[in-house]
């Protein structure tokens, strides 16, 4: 009966953490590399700080990297899942900015009230939540259509390009206005929030990260008119952007879209 009752918790428990963890990033021991060198990057579907599970690569849509000459797409058994993780390695070359990208197909699920309500609580999407309070419907079930996209910004060597800049056309996507290897502890970075290429207004943003292996407390800003959002770059550390851009769907049997974005990068 024991063995049965924690058999049951713990399965509670991996639910739950299933359930809200659901954030994916690409993140980089160290985003300072010398030119020529191969990175080996995580990819973590989770949190920033654990995967909880692999991604197939048949689930991708784009696999790329933009260095100082050009766009170029990686061969997919670059990325191997291993375990609850999975790991992309991407070849370097001339000293520069580089951004590396990937997209995911969508995928759908079906929640009821209470889990939904309570994920879009734990990740930032209180927009939603809000809506479903004033139409009163906290109690109906939903079916999602979820879709991820997620970068990273390394510098390889010291020479500093704009291949920071260059959208990916990604459906969910964060592209920064300036270039954050220019920046240094205490500046501010600012980032253009783009769904479907268009500047997101009011979307909420949330900033994180870890520094000397700790988490940062995160931080949440709107962007303006324009799709603008500002953090400032109060520690050093690896650094995370993110947000979850999600609207009512009436078709295909689906309740709600979201189009999900990361971008990481390193701060000294």
């Amino acid at each position: 009966m024991i063995k049965r009752l924690v058999a049951t918790l713990v399965l509670v428990m991996v639910t739950a953490t299933v359930l809200f963890a659901h954030d994916l990033f690409l993140k980089l021991e160290t985003y300072f590399v010398p030119p020529g060198a191969t990175v080996r990057v995580a990819v973590l579907n989770g949190t920033f700080a654990r995967s909880e599970a692999s991604i197939a690569p048949d689930r991708l849509l784009d696999l790329s990297v933009v260095g100082p000459m050009a766009r170029r797409s990686l061969p997919r058994d670059a990325w191997r899942p291993a375990g609850d993780s999975t790991w992309l390695t991407v070849p370097t070359g001339a000293p520069g900015t580089y951004v590396i990208g990937a997209s995911l197909a969508p995928r759908e699920l079906s929640l009821s009230a209470d889990d939904f309500n309570s994920y879009l609580e734990h990740d930032g999407i209180p927009d939603v939540l809000e809506a479903r309070t004033r139409l009163g419907e906290l109690a109906r079930p939903v079916r999602e259509r979820y879709q991820k996209h997620v970068k990273a910004i390394l510098q390889v060597g010291e020479a500093r390009t704009d291949a920071f800049a260059t959208p990916l056309g990604y459906p969910a996507e964060l592209l920064p206005l300036g270039n954050p290897y220019t920046l240094h502890v205490g500046d501010t970075l600012a980032l253009r929030c783009l769904v479907d290429g268009m500047p997101a207004a009011r979307q909420l943003v949330i900033g994180g990260g870890e520094h000397d292996g700790r988490a940062m407390p995160e931080v949440r800003a709107r962007s303006d008119a324009d799709g603008v959002v500002r953090f400032a770059l109060g520690m050093p550390g690896r650094w995370y952007v993110k947000f979850v851009h999600m609207e009512p769907a009436s078709r295909d049997g689906v309740d709600y879209e979201s189009k999900w974005a990361t971008l990481t990068f390193e701060v000294r």
